[in-house]
């Protein structure tokens, strides 16, 4: 009987013991997912109930509420107005990048131009092994089932890539070199922000200043006598300025950094930060934490509740370091996939994909330049908790097992994309029948 008891016991207590880890990792492995275009595994702990609450609240006049406040620290920005030519010219070169986001979905169709292309050609990639159709996650299987059963109508997969067209919005700061995107979800509930500084960078660079002033100030040949004898009689007033034209050169750079952000919005990367920042990595360290306590508990009890109070705010500071150093790490592989991305949408769009490697080999990692820089989260970092953070940066790159600056992985990885893109066809090539080669 003694011994029955002692079995029973131990089944209940493992059951109760592994019941918890069994839960824990059933709802890990059902929340993963492959990440469009790369393949890369990621871990979503959404549900799509939450995800729709997100997106409602950046539809429409929602994304832009939610970047005013982000802009407005510390003083509130200047816009520039959307009859502004540079906003024209950075809305249109958005909208033909994102014309081309409906291509990433059966690439399989573009094989044979892609084989067919000469050497002479633009790099073009070759089709994804993972298009821009996520799978569903096992929840999904499990809703789906649920809903079937009891009669209610299917709602649609949950991290669908919402389409464009995304919200834009340009911020008049000279002194800012820069861009970023925000958001996730249909009706603009993605967009970018563009600082002013970037654009006049890219209308300075190269010697070409001179085209866009010559077509801001008008020409005396295009002037009628007609107007130039009434205008002695009447009051001084400047003709109306042609919008400048900048340059195809020009386009193409600013195509760059805006596909690069358009990669963000399209892979969902802000969706897969909120996951991570504000469910995992706590949820896991609060579990972490509850388990040390608990085996800690017949030591701390002899002491008292303040001591098992002081471990468990030790663990809440500690957690706050590995929070950060998680939010590195989770950057550092969303900024490379970014960059994977943008080349092949540049390349859908019509532009020459190695234009990327010489614009990031350009830019340098300072504050008016750096897109999204370790150097330059460090700094900001720093400035607001009173101290630098330049070990978070570096044990983020060993852990991704590199010891070389952000910047310099980011090209090589770029680099070796197209370097890819190159060997893919060429392979296709040789398997090709005598008559295609």
């Amino acid at each position: 009987m003694v011994l029955r008891r002692l079995q029973r016991r131990n089944i209940v207590f493992h059951v109760l013991v592994f019941t918890p880890i069994l839960l824990f990792w059933a709802a890990i492995v059902a929340s993963l997912e492959r990440t469009p275009l790369t393949g890369r595994w990621r871990l979503i702990l959404l549900s799509p109930e939450e995800e729709d609450e997100i997106s409602a609240q950046l539809a429409g006049p929602g994304w832009y509420h939610a970047v005013g406040e982000i802009l407005a620290q510390p003083e509130p920005p200047h816009l520039l107005p959307q009859s502004d030519w540079r906003f024209i010219w950075v809305r249109d070169t958005l909208r033909h990048l994102e014309s081309v986001v409906p291509l990433l979905q059966h690439e399989d169709a573009l094989v044979p131009a892609w084989v067919d292309r000469g050497s002479s050609d633009l790099p073009f990639p070759p089709p994804a092994e993972y298009p821009l159709r996520p799978r569903p996650r096992g929840t999904e299987f499990l809703r789906r089932f649920c809903e079937v059963t009891s009669a209610r109508p299917v709602h649609p997969v949950p991290h669908a890539i919402p389409g464009p067209p995304y919200s834009l919005i340009i911020v008049d700061k000279p002194d800012s070199s820069n861009a970023f995107s925000y958001g996730f979800g249909p009706d603009g509930g993605g967009g970018i922000v563009v600082y002013s500084g970037f654009l006049e960078e890219v209308l300075s660079s190269a010697g070409l200043q001179d085209s866009v002033e010559s077509s801001l100030s008008p020409s005396p040949q295009n002037a009628s006598w007609w107007r130039f004898i009434l205008g002695i009689f009447s009051p001084a007033s400047a003709p109306p300025a042609s919008p400048p034209r900048p340059t195809p050169d020009q386009t193409a750079e600013l195509a760059v950094l805006l596909s690069h952000e358009l990669a963000h919005l399209v892979l969902s990367h802000h969706l897969e930060t909120l996951s991570s920042a504000t469910i995992v990595i706590p949820g896991i360290l609060s579990m972490v934490a509850d388990v040390v306590r608990a085996l800690l508990f017949p030591v701390t009890m002899l002491f008292g509740p303040f001591v098992n109070d002081a471990v468990a705010n030790l663990g809440k500071v500690g957690s706050g370091d590995l929070v950060k150093l998680g939010e590195y790490c989770t950057s550092m592989k969303q900024e490379i996939e970014a960059d994977v991305v943008s080349a092949r949408l540049l390349a859908h769009a019509g532009f020459d994909a190695r234009r990327a490697v010489d614009f990031w080999e350009t830019r340098q990692e300072s504050s008016q330049t750096a897109e999204c820089s370790l150097s330059t989260a460090e700094k900001k970092l720093g400035q607001r908790q009173g101290q630098t953070h330049t070990n978070y940066g570096r044990l983020a790159m060993l852990m991704a097992g590199s010891d070389h600056p952000q910047t310099e992985v980011r090209i090589g990885k770029l680099k070796g994309e197209l370097e890819r893109w190159g060997a893919e066809r060429e392979r296709m090539i040789k398997l090709s029948p005598p008559s295609r080669q």
